[in-house]
Parts: structure tokens; C-alpha cells; sequence
């Protein structure tokens, strides 16, 4: 039985729900009354059941295709503005006990490195992602209680938050670790987190048991309650994701927009951010037994149509994208991306040896931080590495409040000026610098309200005189 109220897996996740959304999505592909019926309501941007995001998903009709990226694009620009927050992932250790038929860190890949990080390892690692100029981390790591207990997790958050070089240091962590306790989940509010990131992998449940035959994330159910652990334990932002090409994408794509809908329903706040990752090759995985993949075509109206349906959440891609595909999908909904990213265990402050590989997948976007920065700045994109929200206390609803009351253009994006400056400043190479101060002269007078300009103005030529760290 389908209940968004629900706090069981299967019922606020249906898997009789989704099959029949997806018969009647392909039964109504060439509909156009009922694609403009929708399209109509999702002008209102006030989003879309997730009935209603698959008939447009499935859409085969086009001019209303065009009019779908046309609208995520418009539904973007309305909510977020031209802002693109950089982070940057790093993982503390790649031992796990799960047995993931698709990752790499699965127990029997007797091949890999097996590495983790010490805490003197850590330093050399941020203070590294500091000299480029990252202000926001996603930790990583397997799930292993022995390797990788809570404890561990919780004395990488406090040696990271502690680290301050030159002008450097990291001012939000984000976390994606293994389902865990409500009791672990208090440990890591505690401990600061900012926003905790889960992937689901699938929601098919038995594809999802079938992918993780052994380990603790066979539970199909302790996994996809995680988030309602989590807030229920005080933690404000959580994350959800999918990786395309495990399942059908049709099915995946409709679950986790059930999965939004219902924390929106049952905990008073939709997910923080949607994160939309492709299967890639890795060591010990052959990706071509998955035959679930997806072209760029495919992927970019996925993205379109997740943007429509939630449009106040944040959307990320990483550098399992290339450029191209990431310019691409920047217009339609993207709200956050990685850059110069390692996604091996350590790699920033010491390139990997070969021989030694521990990377969970191949990135596909190998560019420095100033490169996409400078790359984001040529589109005219405002590159943000603002975490003024979390540190003032505005997470959960207030974060969303303001969100939808759109007052962003009021505070996230003089905050983006404000970091865009610093990093300008402190790290950037002088063609980056030229193009960026352009940029934020021209921006500032995106802001609307004339106070707020004049004291983004006043803090500018602060942090230009050698001060940091204001906000609004």
C-alpha cells in the first residue's frame, strides 16, 4: 500500500505505485492535452507529483519537450539565480564489509589499495584542498565498523574543522556515510555536519537486494528509512541520490521523487539536495554488465524534469561528468558541482602511484578548481563557495522558507560575490582574477535590495584590503 506518511520503506517507496505510475506514463507519451495540463501547473513552480514528473519524463512530443527544458531552465534561474556552489569530495577510507556489485570497495576486490587516512594524513589532505581554494568538503568512506566506526568519522570532522592555513579553511562538511543509528546520527549533529548525504543506488527493492547480496546495506528497508533516522536525530539537511544505470532510470527516477515527496510530507522538509551520479568504470567492475545505462540525451531530461518537480532542492554533479555533459545540464537545474576532485583514498596532496590505486570510479573531468572556476565565470555562472545558511542557523525549513519566498537574490547571492572575491584573491591565477572582478561588478547589481548592495560593496573592498569571512 502506497502511504508518502508512511515510516516504512515499502510503503512510502510502492513498488505497486511506481509500476502503475509507469504504465500510465507510457500510455499518456503522446498526450498533448494532458502534457500541457501539466506543464500549465508546473508554470506555478510550486512542483509536480511524481505521477505528473514521469508522463513529462516520457514525453516523445517535440515542441513540449523543448518547452520542458525550456521551463527547468526558467524554474533554475527563479530559485537559485546564476549561482553554482563548489565543493569538493574527500575519502577517509575505502575499507568496507559490504559486498556492492557495482562499487569497487566491495570486501572480495582483493586488488585494490586499501587505504585510510590518519589524522596527520587529513591535515595534508585539506590544507591541500585549502591552497586551492575549497571551502566545502563531502567526506567518504566504506562502511566498516572496525576501520571506520563513528568515532573515526567524528575526530576526521573535528581535525578538519580545526585546520586553518594562511587564509584557508573549511567552513561546511558535508557527510556520506552507511546508513547508521539515530543515536550516531546525534553524534554527527553534534559534531556540525552540514548537510547528510545517502544514496539509495535503486529503489527496485529486489534489484537493490540482488546488488548487495551480503553486508549490513542488504537491508533494503534500515537503508531507505536512513533520512528519517537522521532528521529525527536533528539533523536539517539531508541528501538523497540515485545511480543511474544500476535500474531502470524510469523506476529510479519516479522513487526518489516519491522518496522526496514523502519527507516533505512526514518530517516537514523536502531533501536538501538530489543528487543525480552515472554508473562509470572502476576497478574490478565491468559496467557493461549493467545494461541500464543512459545517454546524454536521457540524462539532461532527467535532470530537467527533477529540477520541475522540486524546485526548491539543490542538484548536484560530480566529475563523473565530463565537461560537456556538465555544461550541459548546468542550464537545467544544477545547483552544485565538484571541482579538481580525487576520488581516491588521498591524491590531493601527493598525486596516487598507479600501483597503488584506491579510487572508487574514474573521473571524467580532470580540470584544477581554477580552471572551472574560470570556465563557470566564462558562462556567466556566479561559482559560490558560500556556506553563510549553515553557519547562521539557517537550515531545515528556514533554509527552505527563504528558498521559496525567493529571497536568495538577497543573501546567497551577495554571499557568492563575497566568496567568489576571496577566492579571487587568495588563489586564483591571474586570467581567472581579471574575469572574475567583471563578473562580480556586473552581478552586484542583480541585487535588488539597495542596502544589501551597498554592504556587499563595503565587504568587498574589505576582503580586497585583506579581511575575510563576512556574510549576510
Amino acid at each position: 500500500m502506497y502511504d508518502m506518511m508512511s515510516s516504512k520503506a515499502e510503503e512510502f517507496i510502492s513498488d505497486e505505485e511506481i509500476q502503475s505510475c509507469l504504465a500510465y506514463a507510457q500510455e499518456h507519451k503522446s498526450d498533448r492535452s494532458l502534457m500541457e495540463q501539466i506543464l500549465e501547473k508546473a508554470k506555478q513552480m510550486k512542483g509536480l507529483s511524481h505521477r505528473e514528473a514521469a508522463v513529462l519524463l516520457d514525453c516523445e512530443i517535440d515542441d513540449l519537450n523543448e518547452q520542458i527544458f525550456q521551463l527547468a531552465k526558467e524554474i533554475k534561474q527563479e530559485f537559485y539565480g546564476n549561482r553554482i556552489v563548489m565543493f569538493a569530495p574527500l575519502y577517509l577510507s575505502n575499507y568496507c564489509i559490504n559486498g556492492c556489485e557495482y562499487c569497487p570497495y566491495h570486501a572480495k576486490n582483493s586488488h585494490i589499495a586499501r587505504k585510510k587516512l590518519t589524522q596527520e594524513d587529513i591535515v595534508r589532505e585539506v590544507t591541500a584542498l585549502q591552497d586551492m581554494g575549497h571551502k566545502r568538503l563531502a567526506l567518504e568512506a566504506g562502511e566498516d565498523p572496525v576501520n571506520n566506526p563513528i568515532e573515526y568519522i567524528l575526530e576526521c570532522i573535528h581535525t578538519i574543522y580545526g585546520i586553518k592555513h594562511k587564509n584557508g579553511a573549511i567552513r561546511r562538511v558535508n557527510v556520506n556515510i552507511a546508513a547508521t543509528t539515530i543515536e550516531e546520527y546525534r553524534m554527527l549533529k553534534e559534531a556540525g555536519i552540514g548537510t547528510y548525504i545517502l544514496f539509495q543506488e535503486t529503489y527496485h527493492k529486489k534489484n537493490y537486494e540482488k546488488l548487495h547480496p551480503t553486508g549490513p546495506k542488504h537491508d533494503y528497508a534500515y537503508h531507505t528509512e536512513a533520512h528519517d533516522r537522521a532528521m529525527d536525530a536533528g539533523i536539517d539537511d539531508v541528501g538523497l541520490g540515485v545511480l543511474f544505470g544500476l535500474n531502470n532510470y524510469r523506476y529510479d527516477f519516479t522513487g526518489i521523487l516519491m522518496h522526496a515527496e514523502h519527507l516533505e510530507a512526514a518530517k516537514g522538509v523536502g531533501p536538501h539536495t538530489i543528487s543525480v551520479p552515472r554508473l562509470r568504470r572502476a576497478d574490478d567492475i565491468d559496467p557493461d554488465v549493467f545494461d541500464n545505462g543512459i545517454d546524454d540525451d536521457t540524462f539532461a531530461k532527467i535532470v530537467a524534469c527533477i529540477r520541475i518537480a522540486v524546485p526548491y532542492t539543490g542538484m548536484i554533479v560530480s566529475t563523473r561528468e565530463s565537461q560537456q555533459c556538465r555544461e550541459r545540464v548546468l542550464n537545467l537545474g544544477i545547483t552544485q558541482i565538484s571541482g579538481a576532485s580525487r576520488t581516491s583514498v588521498g591524491g590531493y596532496a601527493e598525486e596516487e602511484p598507479e600501483e597503488e590505486n584506491s579510487a572508487q570510479f574514474d573521473v571524467s573531468d580532470n580540470r584544477s578548481l581554477d580552471e572551472v572556476v574560470r570556465w563557470l565565470m566564462q558562462m556567466e555562472y556566479v561559482p559560490s563557495f558560500c556556506t553563510a545558511c549553515y553557519r547562521a542557523g539557517r537550515t531545515g525549513d528556514r533554509f527552505m522558507s527563504l528558498l521559496k519566498s525567493k529571497q536568495i537574490v538577497n543573501c546567497c547571492h551577495p554571499n557568492a560575490l563575497l566568496t567568489l572575491q576571496e577566492f579571487l584573491q587568495d588563489y586564483a591565477s591571474e586570467e581567472t582574477r581579471h574575469i572574475g572582478e567583471a563578473l562580480i561588478k556586473k552581478e552586484l547589481d542583480v541585487i535588488s535590495n539597495p542596502a544589501v548592495r551597498a554592504k556587499a560593496e563595503e565587504y568587498l573592498e574589505k576582503i580586497c584590503r585583506g579581511e575575510r569571512d563576512f556574510r549576510f
